[in-house]
């Protein structure tokens, strides 16, 4: 799978989601993109899931029709999110195009 991660979402989580191309909004030069057009190049480019850590996202931004799978955790804590590496790992396993899951951190 494809997954591109937002501003937020801490880099060291790429090495547990190595069966799967991660990318980073940076490395794609895309930390100037808003979320709307973040989630329309994310598409384009033919990512299947988002990892952020926005929990305004699902608010701010029609979700609704997307292909683009969205994992949101609900921290930017590297300690914190390490814990939940079992939980993350199931979440992007089990999702679906157009699926939208908050990770509690």
């Amino acid at each position: 799978m494809r997954i591109l991660f937002d501003q937020g979402t801490p880099v060291p989580l790429r090495r547990y989601l190595s069966n799967h191309s991660v990318d980073t909004a940076f490395e794609r030069g895309w930390s100037h993109l808003q979320n709307s057009e973040l989630l329309q190049a994310s598409e384009q480019d033919d990512y299947q899931l988002l990892i952020s850590t926005d929990q305004n996202l699902r608010y701010q931004q029609n979700l609704s029709g997307r292909q683009l799978a969205i994992i949101v955790l609900l921290s930017t804590s590297w300690p914190r999110i390490q814990l939940r590496i079992g939980d993350i790992q199931t979440a992007v396993d089990k999702i679906a195009p157009g699926d939208y899951i908050e990770v509690p951190i």
